[in-house]
């Protein structure tokens, strides 16, 4: 679930853009008025979309050095991919997770279920689940719409997605409609993630498929997108405020859609109306000029400065759309302060777009940048006499979180091999030397069990006494880092998340 509570700086906002570049850059692609299709997305040159190389490298450059932790990027420009790369090991083919930006994808479903009257947005939310309905129904929960829940309005006081998971007999919704509705329905902004929640209940309940069902014959299948996954709550039903996973060239597709006002080749996808509606401003949701989750909010689509709009979730997955550039910028990463990242791109990448073609600049300079692009990783040195002493020793550790039992470390030719036993049973972890091991399978994050998926793991001895290695989760924003020091008889394991705090190392000794 999303955490829009990032770290804001002022920034000086971009002036000077054109009220009518918009028109003007459509004048010049006018074969490129409704791009679509099932296969790759087509790759040009940015300098031949009007993208300056040199703004989109300012852009690597200034994310990597201010920010951290971008997975991948596409930028398109006129329905073309201008500029695209991905942070090894994560890579295109691979899904990843979305978070909150699963939200733009359920008002989707919304939109069509509206188109199909199956429902309209001014219909009560309890007309729905009457089954469901508690013993007194208080004024303020009768006067909850769906616009309300669309537009995260729902009249809680604070976000109610806690509470309504918490339900003990798995029901969600029952739970969603006991909670007290302490303001008017419309009066109120709070971010709600168990209100897009109660959008996908209903429109299960109404078309007797899941969303990602729903969806996939009338958009995913159009758009080309395969292999999405989307979490479920206890009772089947997608979690839809989170939980949806694709790849990254899926969220560019996504963008270009709405850019094209739902049409898609020569179908109309998602109605124009829809498309309108969903991205307007229904209601304030703050007064900093500076601040891009303070332009108002639509039917689950944030509003931002340079008369853009996104879908976004929790630690930086955004589908950002410019219809005055023609442009979208999709973006995967694992990083705490989410307005940075869109500073860099309103900074370097706006600036870089002109209203017609460029002369060539520093293209292969951008093409092996992009090919080059890693995530942090720890530099090791010559393998010490240590890793000999300690490898193949299991370390026992006493009762902790984590539910670690032991530990066993193999090291050779400089390769690490780290078999784990906790709660869960006993799996490896290969790390590599010099390049990304890829698991054959999903694993645990030691010392942070509560994730469970695929690993790419790479290390090395950064001392005579002390190991470290990176497991990217890289199908999930998560990246965890392992140091290892080791002493006569025990280790002591220190884990660092991406996005999170330290844990408290724990200290095993050699069985």
């Amino acid at each position: 679930m999303s955490n829009h509570q990032p770290a804001f700086s002022r920034r000086t906002v971009l002036k000077g853009l054109a009220a009518g570049s918009a028109a003007l850059v459509l004048g010049d692609y006018p074969a490129l008025a409704a791009v679509g299709g099932k296969g790759k997305l087509t790759r040009v040159s940015p300098d031949a979309l009007g993208v300056n190389p040199a703004a989109v490298l300012a852009f690597v450059n200034e994310v990597e050095q201010k920010v951290g932790g971008l997975h991948s990027f596409m930028l398109l420009r006129h329905g073309q991919v201008a500029a695209e790369g991905w942070w090894a090991p994560y890579a295109p083919q691979h899904p990843h997770m979305l978070f909150s930006l699963s939200k733009s994808f359920t008002s989707t479903a919304v939109g069509l279920a509206v188109e199909q009257g199956k429902l309209t947005v001014e219909a009560p939310v309890v007309s729905f689940f009457p089954e469901y309905l508690p013993a007194k129904v208080e004024p303020n929960l009768a006067a909850m719409r769906v616009k309300h829940l669309l537009s995260m309005s729902t009249g809680h006081d604070k976000d109610a997605t806690g509470p309504t998971r918490q339900a003990p007999d798995g029901n969600w919704v029952k739970q969603f409609l006991a909670l007290p509705v302490e303001h008017e329905p419309g009066s109120k902004f709070v971010y709600n993630s168990a209100a897009t929640y109660m959008l996908s209940a209903l429109v299960q309940k109404l078309t007797g498929q899941k969303v990602v069902d729903y969806l996939t014959p009338r958009l995913f299948d159009p758009l080309g997108i395969q292999g999405q996954t989307w979490e479920v709550c206890p009772r089947g039903i997608n979690t839809g405020g989170w939980g949806l996973a694709v790849k990254t060239e899926d969220i560019a597709r996504f963008g270009q859609l709405y850019l094209q006002k739902g049409k898609w080749a020569d179908r109309q996808l998602v109605p124009e109306a829809w498309v309108a509606e969903a991205t307007t401003k229904h209601i304030s949701n703050g007064d900093n000029p500076a601040s891009d989750w303070a332009q108002g909010y639509g039917y689950q689509f944030w509003r931002c400065r340079h008369g853009a709009f996104r879908g976004d979730g929790a630690f930086g997955q955004y589908c950002v759309v410019m219809p005055e550039q023609d442009a979208v910028l999709a973006i995967t990463s694992g990083i705490g302060d989410m307005q940075a990242v869109l500073n860099v791109a309103w900074d370097q990448l706006l600036p870089g777009m002109a209203p017609s073609h460029l002369q060539a600049n520093r293209w292969e300079e951008l093409k092996r940048r992009l090919d080059q692009l890693e995530i942090r990783h720890p530099e090791g040195k010559t393998e010490p006499a240590t890793a000999k002493r300690v490898s193949g020793k299991t370390y026992r550790f006493e009762d902790n979180a984590a539910k670690i039992e032991a530990i066993t470390p193999t090291f050779r030719g400089g390769k690490c091999t780290l078999a784990i036993r906790d709660a869960k049973g006993e799996h490896k972890i290969e790390c590599g030397a010099g390049e990304w091991a890829h698991g054959a399978g999903v694993v645990t994050a030691p010392l942070a069990g509560t994730i469970d998926a695929k690993v790419a793991a790479r290390g090395g001895w950064t001392a005579d006494d002390t190991y470290e290695m990176t497991l990217a989760f890289y199908e999930t924003p998560f990246i965890q880092t392992l140091t290892w020091k080791f002493t006569d008889d025990q280790v002591s394991v220190a884990s660092k998340m991406n996005v999170g705090a330290a844990e408290k190392p724990l200290v095993g000794r050699a069985a």
